[in-house]
């Protein structure tokens, strides 16, 4: 900020502390293969292994938002509007590798895969058709949706590639909180994903 504004008494906006989304977790099969493949592919670049890097991987469904602070408000509207999403569990399987544009030695290190069906589309779908109902995204806006998981990020650009395939049944969605520069996620709430069946019972 200028040193006019400033002196206008306008303070420079805090820098957010906190990041909120929506998200697929593998499970300890699929996060372990994720996890030797991160190192792997890390280790051909020279970067040293994350602490807990495993416990982190995730499939993001939906960015909430980056906050100041703890938006309790904004978390239970979210909560909410997660409670009116219905899905049986979907299966996820990665079977390439590649990387996405990001700053310069900083680049996103992901998998990839092809969404069977069109079912994680349509899940993405209907939680962000309940996001907007819920007041928490832009009336007639709409975010494009590839489903990916970060590995690591990397020094130079890995070329896609096919991997042993990584797949797992999702039975859960979780929303979680990011301490943004401290590497740490908490899971803040779960919805179990039922079959249709089990989802019809009183």
């Amino acid at each position: 900020m200028s040193e006019q504004g400033l002196l206008d008494g306008f303070a420079p906006p805090a820098a957010p502390t906190d990041r909120l989304f929506f998200a697929f977790m593998p499970d300890a099969a699929a996060a372990h293969a994720a996890e030797a493949l991160s190192l792997k592919l890390g280790g051909e670049q020279g970067i040293k292994p994350r602490a807990h890097a495993k416990e982190r991987f995730h499939v993001t469904l939906f960015h909430v938002g980056d906050f100041d602070g703890l938006p309790l408000q904004t978390i239970g509207r979210a909560c909410k509007a997660a409670e009116h999403v219905q899905a049986a569990p979907l299966p996820i399987r990665f079977d390439r590798v590649t990387s996405f544009r990001g700053a310069p030695r900083r680049l996103p290190v992901i998998l990839l895969g092809h969404d069977e069906g069109g079912a994680l589309d349509g899940f993405h779908d209907q939680l962000e058709t309940q996001m907007h109902r819920a007041g928490l995204v832009e009336p007639g806006a709409r975010r494009r949706f590839t489903p990916h998981m970060t590995l690591l990020y990397g020094h130079q650009s890995v070329p896609e590639q096919a991997i042993e395939p990584i797949n797992w049944v999702a039975k859960e969605f979780v929303l979680i909180r990011s301490l943004i520069g401290q590497g740490r996620y908490i899971v803040m709430e779960r919805w179990p994903l039922l079959p249709a069946s089990e989802a019809a019972r009183p």
